[in-house]
């Protein structure tokens, strides 16, 4: 009896879909992946940008503490500038540099693996 008053399971993931946006038509598709992709690009240089400011801060914020410890301002601070850059730089190449996508899990250079290869 309660079957009856109950839509059925496509039913139910057709209105699911409908609501999600899934069920669009070709027209539409292109749209939403360009869009995506425009987010991509925001997201990727917004990541950079932050990769080499942190990298240059994290380096003058250990030069300054330094600096401070030892009474040698600014020269430690002076010295540390040019090595977060370098970092910063090093962290963009990182991201930006060529994938490993041959590679399996092991030996691929990532948090489980140990490196292989050069640099």
């Amino acid at each position: 009896m309660t079957q009856d008053r109950l839509p059925s399971f496509e039913e139910r993931l057709a209105a699911a879909r409908g609501r999600q946006g899934l069920d669009k038509g070709p027209n539409e598709a292109p749209d939403r992946r360009e869009r995506a992709a425009e987010r991509s690009a925001l997201a990727m240089g917004l990541r950079v940008g932050m990769e080499l400011v942190a990298g240059f801060a994290v380096a003058v914020a250990i030069g300054w503490a330094i600096d401070r410890w030892l009474h040698t301002a600014p020269w430690f601070m002076v010295a540390f500038m040019p090595l977060g850059f370098a970092a910063g730089i090093r962290n963009v190449w990182r991201l930006m540099g060529p994938s490993r996508e041959g590679s399996t899990g092991e030996g691929s250079g990532g948090p489980k693996g140990p490196r292989s290869g050069g640099a």
